[in-house]
């Protein structure tokens, strides 16, 4: 942390900014006033309030995306001195300085630090990630998990759908179609569903077409590592493999 003349403590940020996605990136530097306890997203607000850098030249305010502030949503999700996570949860008095801000380069960018997590939306959709019902009207209770299931399966339903996994995944880039470690979780819990089993075939067919399928996993684990929610990625992705397999010689035999 720096001091300014008055003695007032202040911290130093390194943002990375983009106007738009047809222009270049450019670096920004801001010094904040410090405050105990304060996180990068509290930070960011400073910077919309007072759109000054360091040099204190007038500047347009950052742009960011946010939502829960308390790590549900996933929204607020950037990259923090090197690492991808949710700007809501770090803390500066953690986190070495200058800190280093930068949109996750995975996805799009619509501007500065907002992207476009639309691949992941997309990869989510086409491995129909959800429990179909039969109208909405009340169906009564549903059918009961046996306890040994509920528990990993709960352990899968924390996913915020943040994208940190793929941006920390080294085979999810611009030029490949992996669908990436958070949509075949998905399949992995709702194919565990009761209900949602009536699909399974359609979730393994989507995950074994060529170029967009599990295949493309390289078992690198950085997904398991970053994610937020310490969710056993790679051990879906096992289980999901396992199951590709199978499904894959059922329909050579025509079972």
């Amino acid at each position: 942390m720096a001091e300014t003349t008055t003695s007032q403590k202040t911290v130093k940020f390194v943002i990375t900014r983009q106007e738009n996605p047809d222009t270049k990136s450019y670096v920004e530097e801001f010094e904040i006033p410090y405050r105990p306890n304060m996180n990068v997203i509290s930070a960011l607000m400073e910077v919309q309030r007072n759109p000054t850098n360091a040099n204190g030249q007038s500047t347009t305010p950052v742009c960011w995306e946010s939502n829960c502030l308390e790590e549900v949503c996933g929204a607020c999700s950037m990259v923090i001195n090197g690492k991808p996570r949710q700007a809501c949860s770090a803390l500066v008095d953690k986190l070495e300085q200058p800190i280093r801000v930068a949109p996750m380069s995975t996805f799009p960018i619509v501007r500065d630090l907002v992207i476009d997590r639309g691949r992941m939306f997309n990869a989510l959709k086409k491995v129909k990630a959800w429990i179909p019902i039969d109208g909405t009207y009340d169906l009564g209770p549903g059918p009961r998990l046996a306890e040994s299931k509920r528990q990993w399966a709960y352990e899968l339903s924390k996913c915020m759908t943040c994208g940190v996994c793929l941006e920390a995944c080294p085979n999810v880039n611009e030029k490949t179609d992996f669908i990436g470690p958070a949509a075949i979780s998905q399949v992995r819990l709702f194919n565990t569903h009761p209900t949602g089993e009536m699909n399974k075939d359609e979730r393994l067919d989507a995950l074994m077409e060529d170029g967009g399928g599990i295949e493309g996993c390289g078992n690198s684990q950085n997904c398991v590592r970053s994610c937020p929610k310490g969710i056993p990625l790679t051990t879906s992705i096992a289980a999901i493999n396992a199951d590709t397999t199978k499904h894959m010689f059922k329909k050579w035999l025509g079972v």
